[in-house]
């Protein structure tokens, strides 16, 4: 069972589904309040909380076939972009919240992230290779505007000439152009704007605290401009309610100077499917039978599959359909063409955050 609850302002997800990991949960009885106007508005102005995380290392490595990269920073553990569909939601179970409002609005901070990257990189056991920055969370959520962790590990990344990849929705990764284009000139970044549909009010209930369809292109040409490489993400493609935009998005993201493009199928692991199933019932009951029967066709009947080689692709007719249309597509705007591979050759160690240099 999940908590119903008056829906918050601003929020994807409008529940907090249990936690796998515990084994008591409180739920309020909200129908016992139903004349109390004022506590109902106490419940629709979430506030989000940022709170320090101490993790003693920055980055995670990663094994699994499915992503094409073995390392990754993530500054931030929740996220406040709030997309209802965010495969990341179940990483806040390990925290001991819930994967719903919880997720994006107890955001864990990783202050010391730039010295961490530090030390990292000045290990005699680095040896350099891609490090993607958001393999999880999105490093340009809302906090990096104040924080600038994104920023200062972008610094340092420039100062050893290390090679990263940068995931993101939020137009604020254009505010470091000027560190990205530094490390362009040696080919050492490429930026992967997410775009998953270009109609904007259904981008303020999708992904409601992202940055609007307009805005992500603006940004795809002032990186573009700047000469700084950019992949654009379809994604997710949710059957049934954005896969048919795909060939407007990827002409729109080419016209604005995309170099790139790939796709990702809507991925609902574990807590992620009672929240996003919950967002259609609010906010699009008339599409939810049509998008619950068209992702099961493409999850071989269930609406998830965690299986390696199909979970981002999926099967069936349906799934076969759209990976054409997105051949076609790409093909036909230019963005079918694959970005070299990110050189390693001008590394060089940094100095440690306590200014350490290395004897050799």
């Amino acid at each position: 069972m999940t908590e119903r609850r008056p829906a918050a302002h601003g929020r994807g997800a409008q529940i907090n589904p249990p936690n796998r990991f515990e084994t008591v949960r409180r739920v309020d009885d909200l129908e016992q309040l139903e004349p109390d106007d004022e506590y109902f508005e106490q419940l629709r102005d979430v506030t989000t909380e940022y709170l320090t995380d101490e993790s003693r290392s920055i980055i995670s490595e990663n094994d699994s076939p499915d992503v094409p990269f073995r390392y990754s920073l993530n500054p931030y553990r929740g996220c406040a972009h709030g997309c209802s569909y965010c495969y990341a939601r179940p990483t806040h179970e390990y925290l001991g919240l819930s994967a719903g409002l919880d997720f994006e609005s107890k955001i864990f901070v990783k202050e010391r992230a730039p010295q961490l990257f530090r030390d990292w990189l000045a290990r005699d056991a680095w040896s350099p290779e891609l490090i993607v920055f958001s393999g999880v969370t999105d490093c340009y959520q809302p906090a990096e505007r104040d924080y600038r962790l994104t920023r200062g590990c972008l610094e340092v990344a420039a100062e050893a000439r290390q090679p990263v990849s940068i995931i993101t929705k939020n137009a604020l990764v254009a505010r470091d152009i000027d560190v990205l284009a530094d490390l362009a000139r040696d080919n050492l970044v490429v930026v992967n704007l997410s775009v998953t549909t270009l109609e904007r009010s259904l981008c303020r209930s999708l992904e409601p605290r992202t940055s609007s369809p307009e805005a992500r292109l603006r940004t795809v040409t002032e990186l573009s401009e700047a000469g700084i490489p950019v992949n654009v993400m379809v994604a997710p493609v949710i059957p049934g309610l954005t896969d048919s935009e795909m060939p407007a998005i990827l002409q729109a993201t080419a016209d604005a100077g995309a170099r790139s493009a790939s796709y990702v199928l809507l991925r609902l692991p574990l807590a992620v499917e009672p929240i996003f199933l919950d967002w259609l019932e609010r906010n699009r009951p008339a599409e939810k039978p049509r998008v619950e029967s068209r992702l099961r066709s493409c999850r071989g009947g269930e609406l998830s599959e965690s299986g390696f080689g199909q979970r981002m692709r999926g099967s069936g007719e349906i799934a076969t359909q759209i990976a054409q249309t997105f051949r076609v597509f790409s093909r036909k705007f230019g963005l079918n063409r694959q970005h070299p591979e990110l050189s390693t050759e001008h590394f060089r160690p940094p100095k440690t955050s306590n200014g350490q240099m290395r004897l050799f």
